[in-house]
């Protein structure tokens, strides 16, 4: 089926779809599967806005977990992946995308994501699986996303009787005073108090640095980017 009678097809169809995809912001797993050969390629996520344009493409877009936006597959590669069907699981909380694969799928160049086979060596291929909590798949930086993403809110809709609104609107030197503020007192709890009370000061400060951040345009897919160019 071309792209254009795929999408209108998949378009009618969406309502009755009971993909569990609540918020905004929710992401889906999405398994990648050559249409031909049924040789699983790859996993990325998705969330309402790239399923949508894959739909209406009829090529496969992801959301980038990574730098917090839409990833259009090869549009840097070429080795684009033309959908030729999509299910989804019995729970509704699972993608499979049947595509016609141009070139290899993973960015190694090897024509599937999945080429290494635990049994080859079990112990290396052990230390370099990454095991993440169930927050960690929807996000990079989990639960500092969605405080991030309800700071913008009520900052961007001017959200009278907000104390983030009304931190904003006392303008930057305000924010630096409660950060500094925060940090204080996180140094007093933690010499001085019981460690309930350090998770608390050290919360107090992760929200103040948001409406920082939130305030100078940097978001929590910045300071992730960051620390991963850190890591070695």
């Amino acid at each position: 089926m071309r792209a254009a009678g795929f999408s209108a097809f998949v378009l009618c169809r969406m309502k009755g779809m009971s993909i569990k995809m609540e918020k905004a912001n929710s992401l889906i797993p999405a398994i990648i599967q050559d249409y031909e050969s049924r040789e699983v390629l790859m996993l990325a996520y998705m969330n309402r806005k790239s399923l949508s344009e894959s739909i209406r493409k009829g090529t496969t877009c992801f959301w980038s977990r990574s730098r917090n936006k839409l990833w259009n597959k090869g549009e840097t590669s070429g080795n684009f992946q033309k959908i030729r069907e999509i299910r989804y699981d019995c729970d509704g909380d699972a993608l499979l995308i049947l595509v016609d694969q141009e070139g290899p799928a993973c960015h190694t160049g090897n024509r599937s994501c999945f080429y290494r086979k635990l049994k080859d060596n079990p112990r290396q291929a052990g230390k370099n699986l990454v095991f993440k909590t169930s927050m960690d798949l929807g996000s990079r930086m989990g639960i500092l996303d969605g405080i991030y993403s309800v700071i913008e809110k009520r900052i961007e809709g001017h959200a009278q009787g907000s104390y983030t609104f009304s931190l904003h609107e006392k303008g930057l030197d305000e924010i630096l005073k409660k950060v500094g503020e925060e940090t204080i007192e996180i140094i007093l709890a933690s010499k001085h108090q019981k460690k309930k009370d350090t998770i608390y000061e050290i919360a107090d400060l992760f929200y103040h640095l948001l409406v920082l951040m939130k305030e100078k345009k940097i978001t929590p897919a910045d300071i992730s980017l960051e620390l991963e160019s850190r890591r070695k």
